[in-house]
């Protein structure tokens, strides 16, 4: 079989549009690679909303029954939620039906391992090869694999993000929430969890059917028709996820986005209020977390970018909270997955606790700006460039785990070649936005020069 030039493949998964990169012989032929590394255990089958999702699920089915696996298939549902099941049930792994927060047309595949985490690199490229080459199990007829009949995942996940906080000083507050699940997998569980917190809900495009009504990824530019909703509804604060909820984007009761940047640094510092320990975060995540963790006497380290990343720092230093920039929250007591719905939990107690408007707590972080820029860079030239980087900036604390991570004094610069395409990707943070434009300008002059 040849594999389509249309379709992304990774050690993560694969994605592509629907019907030209990714079919249905693509997404059965990955399931069976992904299935030949469990071949005969029982793994987790879910999917987000997209109407996409249930013809792919009957093509991850026949790859993973071929294959002599026993699927549970616990239907739409967060990708958190997937992750929290593989752990609780003690499952093989998981598949997620999932393109995350790229546009209708799209979908994916995204693999979980037996711990309930995304799959590391190493892994992934196992099933990569096995998926490029062919040389998957192909199980006879009495060893075909079977369905079983899922439990109820989401009331499960539920009651453990309730078990991390005080529902009790939360509900006493009668918060009236504004949540929008833009049609994705998240909405149900959101309205769930804001019920059993004793939040009022004002409820958007929270059925899963799959039909976004604004761009999926929830960035504030996609949400300017949506914001003003929270202050018109007049909601303490309103909630936004992603299709398959594993990112959580905030707005405060002004009908104000706040930075995706802003959601783990509110979770850290609620998180770290109740037991102190260090922070995982990756290279290109707001200092924020470093500021919140070193005012409540805690270390933060970082990782490579990747969510299987900051997992793997997150474990090794035994970190009891993590997560990215990008509205993502991991709290290994719940599992290994950013999960929106702890974040949705720690920011309402946060806010319960201090008895301060939403806007206010999101004033009191420490303040920073970020700019992502670009340049068209040949991978060749990086490691020149890199050193060129140093050399400009010699004062500088620096970081070679991914890329060029330089520190400065109230400033970072996190330089990383793309994987996909011969570019090199500019993150800049600093005080002001003038200066890390600055920053951002001056570090492209000197990987393109």
């Amino acid at each position: 079989m040849a594999v389509s030039t249309d379709l992304i493949v990774s050690v993560s998964g694969i994605r592509g549009i629907v019907g030209s990169g990714l079919t249905a012989e693509a997404a059965a032929r990955f399931a069976a690679a992904y299935g030949s590394t469990v071949a005969g255990k029982r793994v987790i089958l879910s999917r987000d909303g997209r109407p996409s999702g249930e013809m792919l699920r009957h093509a991850v089915l026949a790859g993973l029954l071929g294959a002599g696996c026993t699927v549970e298939d616990i239907g739409i549902a967060p990708t958190p939620t997937c992750g929290f099941v593989v752990r609780q049930s003690g499952a093989a792994g998981a598949i997620q039906i999932t393109a995350s927060h790229n546009p209708a047309p799209w979908n994916g595949l995204k693999m979980f391992g037996p711990d309930g985490a995304v799959l590391p690199a190493e892994t992934g490229a196992v099933i990569r090869g096995l998926y490029e080459s062919g040389d998957f199990q192909r199980s006879k007829w009495d060893g075909i694999g079977r369905t079983l009949v899922p439990p109820d995942a989401e009331s499960e996940h539920a009651r453990a993000v309730l078990d991390l906080v005080s529902v009790a000083a939360v509900a006493g507050n009668r918060f009236r929430v504004f949540l929008d699940a833009n049609a994705g997998a998240g909405g149900p569980l959101g309205t769930r969890l804001l019920a059993d917190l004793g939040c009022d809900t004002i409820q958007f495009a929270c059925e899963p059917t799959g039909q976004f009504v604004h761009e999926p990824e929830p960035t504030p530019a996609h949400l300017a028709d949506v914001a003003p909703w929270v202050k018109q509804h007049e909601c303490a604060i309103g909630f936004v996820l992603d299709p398959d909820s594993d990112r959580l984007a905030l707005i405060d009761e002004t009908g104000t986005c706040v930075s995706e940047e802003c959601t783990l640094a509110l979770a850290v510092k609620y998180r770290l209020r109740h037991q102190p320990g260090p922070v995982a975060v990756n290279m290109s995540t707001s200092r924020m977390n470093e500021d919140v963790a070193a005012a409540a006497g805690c270390p933060c380290y970082r990782s490579a970018v990747g969510e299987a990343n900051v997992v793997g720092l997150m474990r090794a230093r035994n970190a009891v909270i993590g997560g990215e920039g990008n509205g993502g929250v991991i709290d290994p007591r719940v599992g290994w997955v950013r999960d929106p719905f702890v974040g949705m939990a720690f920011v309402l107690s946060l806010m319960a606790e201090e008895r301060k408007p939403f806007s206010q707590l999101v004033a009191e972080l420490p303040q920073y700006a970020m700019l992502k820029t670009k340049f068209a860079v040949p991978r060749e030239k990086l490691p020149a460039a890199f050193a060129a980087l140093e050399a400009r900036w010699k004062d500088a604390r620096v970081n070679r785990d991914d890329g060029l991570r330089l520190d400065g004094a109230d400033w970072w610069l996190h330089i990383r070649g793309s994987n996909t395409e011969p570019v090199v990707r500019v993150i800049a943070e600093a005080p002001t936005a003038e200066r890390a434009e600055e920053l951002c300008r001056e570090a492209g002059a000197v990987v393109t020069g």
